[in-house]
């Protein structure tokens, strides 16, 4: 059974201009700072048929992180964080997607950050599809999964007087996807 129209079927890239990969984090235990980190290479594969047949590859790019902070910023391109100098990419390769009723799907695969690699489950919801402006299909999908950031070593922080610590272990990741049909 055809879940959507089999001419959504094929290769995809991601638009970077027009999608977020981002993250939340609570700061200081009263607060979220919110940043997100630059595509370099993003493609999918979807099978409209049978989406256990479809795949995604993401790459991004460290160095470009932004939080709207400088200092923060620079931070967290350190080894105290991401260490973008010997980790230069973040790496998202899907080993299986699974619908999971209506616009929602389950994409599971190997999340890379600083050269620690976990298995992560994203669920995902179908936004849609369109002939854009250029005359090419364009198709969306939104989701967030959460993480710890102590998984991929990421362990730096600070005790607050107040008691608990400046930055949650907890790391909510957001996606915001537009992908172009290449083929």
């Amino acid at each position: 059974m055809t879940m959507y129209p089999s001419e959504l079927t094929g290769a995809y890239t991601i638009d970077p201009a027009h999608s977020r990969f981002g993250f939340v984090a609570r700061h200081a235990m009263v607060t979220k700072v919110r940043g997100s980190i630059p595509v370099r290479e993003a493609t999918a594969h979807l099978d409209a048929g049978n989406p256990a047949a479809s795949t995604a590859h993401v790459v991004l790019d460290v160095a470009g992180i932004q939080t709207g902070n400088q200092l923060r910023d620079d931070h967290l391109r350190t080894g105290d964080f991401l260490d973008a100098a010997a980790h230069p990419h973040i790496t998202f390769d899907s080993t299986s997607v699974k619908h999971t009723g209506g616009d929602s799907f389950e994409v599971t695969g190997d999340l890379t950050i600083r050269g620690v690699t976990r298995q992560l489950t994203v669920p995902l919801d179908f936004t849609g599809t369109v002939i854009d402006a250029q005359g090419l299909t364009r198709i969306g999908f939104e989701g967030s999964t959460v993480i710890n950031r102590k998984d991929f070593g990421i362990t730096y922080n600070a005790a607050l007087e107040t008691g608990g610590v400046m930055i949650s272990d907890k790391i909510t990741l957001e996606f915001d996807l537009s992908a172009v049909k290449t083929a």
